[in-house]
């Protein structure tokens, strides 16, 4: 039987990586409910709470609360490093504009409580679309009440960044669009050029002869 994903991520690697809202998320003070669902810095789901002890959490570790998804029903939270979490993402948005020109959108679908095997799947095709230098698209599809849980899609998006952040930069940060949440990625063109060429030298094929093959 296939396993769903679990939303917490390794505790192993703490991920500079996070799920952020398309607009500029509201912070700390700004933020206005009275309680949020709250994830942790290192991507634990730590439940429903008030928004001051969300606010206690990250003041605790030196760290900013930050509202990902305000149109949730309550708010999700995040605590993570903002500052640093925005410089590094223009850092990489920035070279990767520097190394693209025209760029085709994929799109690769997502549900909620994927089982590992075809999440599996799904990221291998993604993995191939930003190998072949196109952006890619990822949605996730919530359905009647999966949709009072958006931290699961957020989880699954941040799984996946995560998996391929050397391959790739979020370029759209994670956004509700009525029932679909969707995340924009884009390659980097670096890593993956070199990934490309690697195993093109491996089955002894050129470009050109692996372009006809396909």
């Amino acid at each position: 039987m296939a396993t769903a994903l679990s939303g917490r991520q390794p505790e192993s690697k703490v991920k500079e990586v996070g799920a952020i809202a398309a607009q500029e998320p509201r912070l700390n003070e700004e933020i206005t409910a009275r309680e949020v669902r709250l994830i942790g810095y290192d991507g634990e789901q730590m439940g429903i709470c008030a928004v001051e002890e969300a606010q206690r959490v990250a003041d605790n570790e030196g760290l900013d609360l930050v509202e990902i998804a305000p149109n949730a029903q309550p708010p999700v939270c995040r605590v993570m490093d903002y500052g640093k979490f925005k410089y590094d993402q223009a850092i990489k948005a920035k070279q990767a504009r520097k190394n693209q020109s025209k760029i085709e959108t994929k799109e690769m679908k997502f549900r909620p409580k994927i089982d590992v095997g075809d999440y599996t799947t799904k990221k291998k095709h993604v993995l191939r679309f930003l190998e072949a230098g196109s952006k890619v698209k990822i949605t996730i599809m919530f359905r009647g009440r999966e949709m009072a849980h958006p931290e699961q899609g957020l989880s699954i998006l941040e799984r996946l960044a995560d998996d391929l952040r050397d391959m790739a930069v979020i370029e759209s940060q994670p956004k509700m669009e009525g029932r679909n949440m969707h995340m924009l990625i884009a390659p980097l063109a670096g890593p993956a050029k070199k990934k490309k060429e690697a195993a093109s030298k491996d089955d002894g094929m050129s470009d050109e002869e692996r372009k006809e093959e396909e």
